[in-house]
């Protein structure tokens, strides 16, 4: 293994977080390191389960002195999300990343970085290794697939778990202490796309250069999204011009706004050069619209050929029917909070467009603070892809995380806080979710907040981590673990 991080301190957060890079975990594939959890926890001698879902939880006593103090759980995800740069030669399932180091950050060569939430993992192990750290009795659980439903999360058992404090290093952004989340769904649609066969020119179209990010964290943002901009200019085209849609694709997560769409098109001959003018059209008016949030987007349109063939194409009425699902399908913010202004209430994101052997599907990330409005939005999903002739279904439901008024751990970490870097905390909610929603509906007594480092456009090959705010976040960490004495 390289040693590309060696000598950035915290020294042992940073030699775990390269050795956690250097394993394939992204999510549906965490049994790799998984196992390194638990063979980290028993070269150690610490008691640890894992169980059939690759959850790890490991325990160790409590320092002298420390005996009778609550327990406190410390709790992350192991599995990442996977995104790369079309132009990247990377294998997500087998290669280890390639990390660099750029002044005051980590990020890896053209693929995301995984600091959402390797860091948390890092963490974790550095201080269960540390023997000179005095804390009260720890519970570290390490769960798998949160990026897609918080599978490990919901499979979790907490039956044997005793914390009354749980600190989640789940969060992105230094000195801010997160105190409730919303919750989500993902939401899946197919409708079906029959075969006829038509005669024209191949062409294809690709949307790139957009910003992307965390369809939770950045969705306030107005960032393009790829899979909404390819509806619309399929759109465009369909209301001048005869096209064909062989095949139309966007997206890799439904968490992670879509950079990129492509579709393959047929055309006729004669409409070549139109189709050619109402791309310029359209991509001046999308850049003005996105100059500010994607001032990089591309649309390209490629005529294959300039000959005639027989291409196998969506049905016309079909067709129309996935247009009208791009098109009128809700996406971004829904309502924003009354309660605390500036707060996302619910949003969602069309992350994922596939092309199937029979039909088109589509799926989001759904999000709200507010159970009634998760499910009023599901079922607009649903009545509108029924209405289409679609089926309509969700999965890996979680609960928002609601705030509580008295908290002890809250006190005690914008404390501390406060001591070491002079400056107050902010206190506050985010529109991503986490996992304490669904811990805290199984444990409703625990007590939670949720912390860490500075992370830049995660979920995203442009994702950063900053060393110094790593440092700075270790080090509250062990403070506060360590006046957890009574």
């Amino acid at each position: 293994m390289s040693d590309i991080l060696s000598g950035l301190e915290p020294v042992r957060v940073f030699h775990y977080f390269e050795e956690i890079c250097a394993i394939p975990h992204g999510s549906g594939n965490e049994k790799a390191i998984s196992d390194y959890c638990v063979a980290f926890a028993k070269s150690h001698d610490l008691w640890v389960r894992q169980d059939e879902a690759n959850n790890v939880v490991i325990r160790k006593p409590a320092s002298a002195g420390y005996e009778t103090a609550p327990v406190v759980m410390l709790q992350g995800h192991m599995d990442m999300v996977c995104e790369k740069n079309s132009d990247v030669d990377f294998d997500f399932e087998k290669d280890g990343l390639k990390l660099k180091v750029e002044g005051d950050f980590v990020s890896a060569e053209g693929t995301t970085l995984g600091g959402d939430d390797g860091i948390a993992v890092a963490y974790a192990l550095a201080i269960l290794e540390d023997d000179t750290l005095e804390h009260p009795e720890l519970e570290v659980v390490i769960t798998t697939d949160e990026e897609v439903g918080m599978k490990g999360a919901h499979f979790l058992d907490v039956s044997d778990l005793k914390a009354s404090y749980l600190l989640n290093l789940d969060n992105e952004s230094e000195g801010q202490i997160l105190t409730s989340c919303a919750g989500g769904m993902k939401s899946r649609a197919k409708l079906p796309a029959r075969r006829v066969e038509w005669q024209g020119i191949g062409a294809e179209v690709k949307i790139s250069g957009l910003k992307g990010g965390h369809s939770g964290a950045e969705i306030h943002c107005g960032r393009a999204n790829a899979n909404r901009l390819l509806g619309r200019f399929l759109f465009e085209l369909s209301k001048e011009l005869n096209v064909g849609i062989c095949d139309i694709s966007g997206g890799m997560k439904d968490n992670a706004i879509p950079r990129e769409a492509q579709a393959k098109i047929v055309l006729r001959p004669e409409d070549a050069v139109r189709a050619g003018e109402i791309k310029e059209s359209f991509l001046a008016d999308i850049q003005d619209e996105f100059s500010v949030s994607d001032p990089q987007i591309k649309i390209e349109l490629n005529i294959e050929s300039n000959k005639e063939k027989e291409f196998s194409i969506i049905h016309p009425t079909d067709m129309e029917r996935i247009l009208f699902m791009y098109i009128q399908s809700p996406n971004g913010i829904q309502t924003m909070s009354m309660e605390l202004p500036g707060l996302v209430e619910s949003s969602l994101n069309m992350g994922i467009v596939r092309t199937e052997e029979d039909g088109v599907c589509f799926s989001w990330a759904v999000r709200s603070s507010k159970k009634s409005l998760k499910f009023y939005i599901s079922d607009q999903l649903a009545y509108l892809t029924e209405f289409l002739g679609g089926t309509y279904w969700y999965d890996g439901e979680y609960p928002q995380w609601s705030y509580r008024s008295h908290s002890p751990i809250r006190d005690m970490v914008t404390s501390v806080y406060k001591e070491l870097s002079g400056k107050d905390a902010s206190i506050e909610a985010i529109h991503a979710g986490l996992e304490c929603g669904l811990i805290s509906e199984k444990m409703p007594e625990l007590d939670i907040v949720a912390l860490g480092p500075d992370i830049i456009d995660i979920h995203t090959p442009d994702e950063h981590l900053s060393i110094s705010s790593v440092e700075r976040t270790y080090r509250l960490l062990r403070t506060v673990l360590s006046r957890m004495k009574g």
